[in-house]
């Protein structure tokens, strides 16, 4: 066993359905990076989500928020949303835990890498065909992840995580709409917009470009010709890119860029988005990938980073050893990589490139899930994943 030289307090918040399924495996690349390199965990696992909100009255036991702000050096969720799982206020029960630290920490971009590995085929018609080709699809979006038009629900959802009074927007009218009317404000902020933005460029600066043409681009993609909120964001867009010269600039709107992304994914590089879009977007761009099952995703602040798998719940699949788990393992890489480049600490960040290695090893063969062409089942995809990543962790720590 190596010895352990650095290590990290993790939140893990298995939450609910298919979550709890792919944590487990989770564990199992923790316990390889554990056992074969110098980093070591203080690991707790925190209850939460629908099912425990209908079984105890609470989304999460008193005090996990704090925990998750004030100890922890990362958080993995798995998943929220259970059926018939609904607060008093008509939330998703859940919704503290994972809006509730998107807000409360101040996670304010959310990062969705869209990359296509050798050996996915796309499921197009019920059949498996290569629609896309490796190398082609490999771009970021960066979708602002505290404002828009789940500010509201964000707020709500971290003032209840802090055992604050829940704040609502004053009442509104409108003009020609009569009877029953609900809506939802769409806030946009300067501060908000800058530093996602700037975020992004950021992040562009740390890639190889586009796949097409090499080029280091930002895409902001809104709907500036519409929408006020938009408008700002897009003004602010220009205004950063000044500090970027060696950076290309582009947009489009959101209608094009569902249409271009399908297209010409080679095109794209790093893409910012308002939250609603990015929210829409990302889902989009995951069929690119080859589906739900191996997008991952981080959301980060300033001062904190939470991972989590992009796909749902799925409570009527919990249990049943089908899920892919490739998107939590992969967000378990993200989370390597954020806490190398945060803490300074390069073993973190082989362990990430590591983990990104084992899930192509592993995409290449036939121990794939359903989602995929094949049959292996969800722990067989996660043993077959932690074996190739011992044998990588092995040869870089010296571990017999």
């Amino acid at each position: 066993m190596a010895n352990c030289m650095t290590s990290y307090t993790l939140a893990l918040l298995p939450g609910d359905g298919i979550g709890r399924d792919v944590m487990v495996e989770a564990q199992k690349v923790l316990n390889a990076v554990e056992k074969y390199s110098p980093v070591s965990f203080d690991i707790n696992q925190i209850p939460c989500g629908g099912k425990h909100y209908l079984e105890t009255g609470e989304e999460w036991p008193e005090g996990s928020f704090e925990f998750c702000r004030d100890k922890a050096d990362a958080i993995l969720l798995g998943a929220i949303g259970w059926p018939g799982a609904i607060t008093e206020s008509g939330d998703l029960a859940g919704g503290s835990v994972i809006l509730g630290l998107r807000s409360g920490l101040d996670l304010y971009a959310n990062v969705r890498p869209i990359r296509l590995y050798e050996g996915v085929r796309h499921k197009i018609h019920g059949e498996f065909a290569q629609v896309w080709k490796p190398g082609q699809v490999d771009m970021t979006i960066i979708r602002e992840n505290t404002e828009g038009l789940y500010h509201s629900l964000l707020r709500r959802s971290a003032d209840k995580a802090q055992g604050r009074d829940s704040w609502e927007p004053d009442a509104m009218s409108f003009p020609g709409l009569e009877g029953e009317v609900a809506w939802d404000p769409r806030p946009i902020s300067r501060s908000g917009s800058e530093r996602v933005i700037r975020f992004a460029f950021e992040t562009a600066q740390r890639r190889n470009g586009a796949p097409g043409d090499g080029k280091t681009r930002v895409t902001c993609v809104d709907k500036s010709n519409v929408t006020r909120g938009c408008q700002l964001f897009n003004r602010i867009y220009h205004e950063i890119a000044a500090d970027y010269s060696d950076t290309e600039t582009d947009h489009a709107y959101i209608d094009a860029f569902c249409m271009w992304a399908v297209r010409n994914p080679e095109w794209f590089d790093v893409v910012v988005t308002p939250n609603m879009f990015g929210d829409i977007s990302t889902d989009l761009a995951s069929v690119l990938q080859g589906g739900m099952g191996i997008a991952a995703s981080a959301n980060l602040g300033d001062e904190h980073g939470m991972f989590e798998p992009v796909h749902g719940s799925a409570p009527k699949y919990a249990g049943k050893n089908t899920t892919n788990p490739m998107a939590m393992i992969s967000s378990v890489a993200l989370m390597f990589d954020w806490l190398g480049e945060t803490k300074g600490d390069a073993d973190c960040k082989s362990i990430s490139d590591f983990i990104d290695q084992a899930v192509s090893e592993v995409l290449k063969s036939e121990t794939i899930t359903y989602d995929l062409g094949g049959s292996a089942g969800t722990s067989e995809v996660g043993d077959a994943i932690v074996e190739s990543l011992e044998a990588l962790l092995r040869k870089k720590f010296a571990v017999a």
